[in-house]
């Protein structure tokens, strides 16, 4: 396997574990940081929103949590591709292609 394919396999991977954990994370975290504060027991939330921008808001922020988890993933597992990319040719043996 060519070294640069290494490189993009890990990276590729990478950005795609960073998107997955990204997926799991983000939504409990939205629902957090938006949650009201603590009520007393037996009283009812009272709150009124605007539904579709809910929706836009929290699909913003849930892509944007995924678009940074795969940036994430990739900067985490690239330096582990360029190491095995290293240790998978070695030094001195030169790559031809026709």
């Amino acid at each position: 396997m060519s070294a640069t394919r290494t490189i993009l396999d890990f990276t590729i991977t990478g950005a795609v574990l960073g998107v997955v954990v990204a997926s799991l994370v983000v939504p409990p975290v939205l629902g957090w940081y938006n949650s009201p504060g603590n009520i007393g027991a037996g009283k009812p939330i009272e709150t009124l929103c605007n539904v579709p921008e809910l929706i836009r808001y929290a699909t913003r922020h849930l892509l944007a949590g995924q678009l940074i988890g795969a940036a994430i993933g990739a900067v985490v597992l690239l330096p582990i591709g360029v190491r095995r990319s290293r240790r998978a040719t070695p030094p001195g043996s030169a790559v031809t292609t026709r």
